[in-house]
């Protein structure tokens, strides 16, 4: 029977304060994953963990979209860990074009997230792996964007514009209605920054790789702050990634985890 629209999306695998059915490496009491199973605060009753990857120098790709891979083995898996955990997963449709991704949770024990694209004008073409098979994909676009009747087997979910994307607020509501509460905004930069920009981040989670590019695209792009003092000053405890892998396979150890608290502070206008 075909799922109705709003209705919760069946989700295996609940994990709280005292797990049940968690997968065999995740302890509740960790302090880098204990922020994120903690109960919701915000009034939309949503926790939203943003996820990025960059260089040394700021960047999370080079000019032309490559971003495969600015992390190491140890970054990777932490962002399988992370989809585990959370019930849905957000990415913007540059990330969807760019690096057609699956967002699933294969490289870890744990069910695989809700994927969410933001695709504000429906633009992306059916033929991404999102749109085709795995998880449910709800596909989110403008209330007046020109869109076909079907995108695959994702289910539409029409939002009010806000400015040149959409209104990350209404987003936030629509998928707490739907049971899916705790939500990963994966990518890319602008995504990230978009909810940042609009308070909508309880956490953010930032790998820095040791790697120089020189130019490419930003990981952040935010309204410029005039003086330093207006500038968003940030708490955050680093850890590094388990290089184990990286080594293991020839790799470079080093990457950087920087688990930040943001409890929905935006930037100054």
């Amino acid at each position: 029977m075909p799922r109705r629209t709003g209705e919760p999306i069946p989700r295996a695998g609940e994990f709280g304060a005292t797990p049940r059915d968690a997968p065999p490496w995740l302890d509740a009491a960790d302090p880098l994953f204990a922020p994120l199973l903690a109960p919701p605060r915000a009034p939309d009753g949503c926790f939203v963990l943003g996820r990025l990857a960059q260089t040394l120098d700021g960047r999370i790709a080079t000019e032309s979209g490559n971003s495969q891979w600015i992390g190491g083995a140890g970054d990777i898996l932490h962002t399988h860990r992370l989809r585990a955990l959370c019930h849905a997963v957000v990415v913007g449709a540059g990330t969807v074009r760019h690096d057609d991704p699956r967002l699933t949770t294969r490289a870890v024990a744990g069910p695989n997230p809700v994927r969410v694209v933001l695709d504000t004008e429906c633009h992306l073409p059916p033929a991404r792996r999102v749109f085709a098979d795995g998880p449910p994909t709800l596909l989110a676009c403008a209330e007046d964007a020109r869109r076909a009747a079907a995108h695959g087997t994702a289910e539409l979910l029409p939002l009010p514009r806000a400015g040149s994307g959409l209104c990350l607020p209404t987003l936030l509501r629509r998928l707490a209605a739907r049971g899916l509460t705790r939500i990963m905004v994966e990518g890319g930069g602008v995504t990230v920054s978009r909810f940042l920009a609009a308070g909508c981040l309880d956490r953010l989670h930032v790998t820095v790789a040791p790697l120089l590019l020189g130019s490419g695209r930003p990981a952040f792009t935010l309204p410029p702050a005039l003086h330093v003092a207006d500038g968003l000053r940030l708490r955050w405890r680093v850890f590094p990634l388990d290089a184990a892998d990286d080594m293991a396979t020839g790799g470079t150890a080093g990457d950087l985890l920087f688990d930040i608290a943001l409890d929905r502070a935006c930037p100054a206008a």
